[in-house]
């Protein structure tokens, strides 16, 4: 019972404000006679999403997958550079400033090169979903590994511990609540990456990602069509986001000992 009024209390706020947007936005469409190709109201990107359902499905699961990839890659391989450049003060110090480069530079001005260089299809998006999630992963993770108790650090020198004892039995369990926030921000941001990748990678003739439909239905001025493809894009992140947050917030409570 506590559990259901938790999950209403939680749920109902933001659904109350979705369908205060939907109605202010569908009485603003007919007060001002706002033209379909301008702004479409709510009942016309519905219409949309009816008829164009199973077309938005299967991009939406074909984006899905190169978020989700260059997600996986980027988790994995961010946590091996953070265990790095925890060992390593120089080598954090020389090579750090390089993985703020990945977050700084303009994904969509790198985006063709890494296209150029890798080819165009899933191994393309993948790519440029992988590189726009992989700094926070780096971030995080190097924060939590660094950031270790001096008293803890004593205890483990008085006990003769190793390098790697102290690498897997401190520093990585301490660190394991910033990887996970690392990993939350990362998950987000992958999906950006897998849509600005489709944007110049695609994958062929036949299959569709959202990103190409975005680019397809801005071009054909169908505003209601683009409407629906937003908010596929918005419904996948959302999804993969609260995911990797009920993930994360299982293995902290496992982590930690606490009560579900």
């Amino acid at each position: 019972m506590d559990r259901l009024r938790a999950l209403t209390t939680s749920a109902l706020p933001p659904l109350l404000f979705f369908a205060l947007v939907l109605g202010t936005w569908h009485f603003a469409v007919v007060l001002f006679d706002i033209k379909p190709f301008l702004l479409p109201g709510p009942l016309r990107v519905a219409a949309a999403v009816a008829e164009n359902g199973s077309r938005l499905i299967s991009a939406t699961l074909l984006t899905a997958m190169g978020a989700l990839l260059g997600f996986s890659l980027s988790f994995a391989f961010g946590f091996l550079v953070s265990l790095l450049f925890s060992q390593s003060r120089i080598i954090e110090r020389s090579l750090y400033p390089y993985a703020i480069f990945l977050q700084t530079v303009p994904i969509v001005a790198v985006a063709p090169l890494i296209v150029l260089w890798i080819g165009y299809g899933l191994q393309g998006v993948v790519a440029v979903s992988f590189i726009i999630s992989l700094f926070p992963v780096i971030a995080n993770t190097t924060t939590g590994l660094t950031r270790v108790d001096p008293n803890l650090l004593d205890l483990f020198a008085l006990n003769n511990a190793s390098r790697w004892q102290i690498l897997f039995k401190l520093r990585v369990p301490g660190a394991v609540p910033h990887m996970l926030t690392g990993a939350r921000i990362s998950s987000g941001l992958s999906v950006i990456g897998a849509i600005v990748g489709e944007f110049f990678a695609g994958y062929g003739t036949e299959d569709f990602g959202l990103g190409y439909l975005i680019i397809l239905t801005n071009g054909q001025a169908k505003t209601d069509y683009l409407f629906a493809c937003i908010l596929f894009c918005t419904l996948l992140g959302l999804a993969i986001f609260s995911a990797v947050g009920a993930l994360s917030n299982f293995v902290l409570k496992r982590w930690t000992g606490t009560p579900e």
